[in-house]
Parts: C-alpha cells; sequence; structure tokens
C-alpha cells in the first residue's frame, strides 16, 4: 500500500487554495471597506500596498509561492511518518 502523497499536487492545490482566499478577501475589502483586512495583508505580504493592480499581482504570487512553502515543509514531513507506520511488523490477531 503506498501511503506516500504527490509533493507537485499538494503544491499546487496549497497555492491554488491560498491564492483564491486572497482574491476573495481582496473582493470583500473592496464592497466592505469597512470591514477591510488589508491590513493584516500589508503585515503578511512583503511589497503589499492597498490596492493596485500591481499590488494584487504581488500578493497574488507572494500566496501562490507561501502555498509551495507549507508544501516542501509538509508533505516530506507526512511521507517520513506514513512509511514509518507502514512498517509495522508486529502480528495484530
Amino acid at each position: 500500500m503506498n501511503t506516500r502523497i504527490s509533493l507537485a499536487a499538494v503544491g499546487h492545490a496549497t497555492s491554488i487554495f491560498l491564492t483564491t482566499t486572497f482574491t476573495l478577501c481582496v473582493v470583500f475589502d473592496l464592497a466592505f471597506p469597512e470591514h477591510a483586512m488589508y491590513s493584516v495583508w500589508q503585515k503578511l505580504l512583503p511589497g503589499f500596498e492597498w490596492i493596485s493592480w500591481k499590488s494584487f499581482l504581488i500578493g497574488f504570487v507572494e500566496t501562490y509561492g507561501y502555498g509551495w512553502y507549507i508544501a516542501l515543509i509538509w508533505v516530506p514531513i507526512y511521507n517520513v511518518f506514513a512509511s514509518r507506520s507502514g512498517r509495522c511488523t508486529c502480528d495484530n490477531k
């Protein structure tokens, strides 16, 4: 039984999730400026300012990069532990 997960699949999936979330948050901030969260994005994303196309592109690229950062750390750790748990030679009766 193969318990390993694909780095590429997790990297792209996590990155797309984060860029979608970022885009939805920017749309929410534009629709409801009294509840805007852009100050949080300014702290998390270097170079992000409120709001221009250049700034949005910077935030989009950085959130995509954060997705890969998460995958590069998480997937190998998961695969190590998954392979160790699959090596059990105990006799379960």
